[in-house]
Order: C-alpha cells, then structure tokens, then sequence
C-alpha cells in the first residue's frame, strides 16, 4: 500500500510541475518525502511469526495475532472494517504493536510454507474459532486473549489489548 502512496505523489507531482513556483528541486523532494514517509506511518500486517517476534524483540512491542478466516467469516470482516481497518486503532498500532496475520482464507491461496505455519499457530495457541486475537510478548508467551467480535469499535479493542498487557 505504501508503494500505491508514494505513486500517488509522484503522479502529483508531475501535474504540479507544471507551475512554475514548485519547480524548485527543494519542493520537489519535500513533495516526494512527505508522499512517502507518509505511506510508511501505518505498520505492515506480517505473515511470518518468527518475523513478527524479531520485530517484537527490536521494537520492544508485544505482537498482536490475529486468527481470521479473511475472506469468508462475517465477525472477521466486520472487526475488519468496524475496528482494525480505522485510522484510530492503525495509529494506536503503530505506536504500540508488532501486526501478525493468521489467514485462514477459502478463496485465496496462501504459501503452503504459511499455510503449515498458520496450522501450527493455531494448534499452539489451542485457537478453536475466528477471530481470535491474541497479544503475545517477544518470546511469544501469551499476554492475553480476544475470541469473537468485540463491541464499542476501537476504543473498545485498544482498551482490552492494554488490559492485556498490564
């Protein structure tokens, strides 16, 4: 998606050159990086565990799993787009969380790599339904747990993952 943002500025850009006043190499380069830097504020779902855990490590974050059937369970996609999808809980997430996505989906193909890990994720983790959240520390100790929707949007799932991690 940052890509997407950072082309985005540069198709801008390119329309803005045309006025004389932002020709200046400086606005050029401002224009740019403020595209781009912009696109990378939000943190990437990640799909590997041992990534998600390196990560946790270096940044001092718990990782934040999240068990979904993506394309097929209705709570899922509705906690999608009610809560993880809003910029109230991506700002909290990139202050303050490690994103891991453990898919699940019926339409999509994932790596048969991720598939295997995905399978062994949920056996681990005894996840029995979706969505499950789950906030693990950097060793992947379990800090706690999320099964099923939650009401009352983001506000409501950013407090029960900072109860989580008191």
């Amino acid at each position: 998606m940052g890509g997407n943002k950072c082309m985005v500025a540069e198709v801008l850009l390119s329309v803005l050159m045309k006025t004389s006043v932002l020709r200046s190499p400086v606005w050029i380069v401002a224009i740019l990086l403020l595209g781009c830097l912009r696109a990378g504020a939000q943190a990437p779902w990640l799909s590997d565990y041992n990534a998600a855990l390196a990560q946790a490590r270096t940044s001092h974050k718990p990782v934040l799993l999240d068990f979904t059937g993506s394309d097929w369970c209705p709570w899922c996609i509705k906690m999608d787009k009610e809560v993880l999808d809003t910029p109230q809980f991506k700002e909290y997430a990139d202050k303050n969380l490690v994103l891991m996505l453990v898919d699940f989906p019926q339409s999509k193909q994932l790596p048969q790599k991720v598939q295997d890990q995905n399978t062994d994720l949920q056996k681990k983790y005894a996840v029995e339904g979706f969505p499950t959240y789950i906030l693990v520390g950097k060793d992947g100790s379990v800090l706690g747990q999320q099964e099923g929707y939650l009401d009352g949007g983001p506000t409501a799932f950013i407090a029960k993952l900072e109860s989580m991690k008191k």
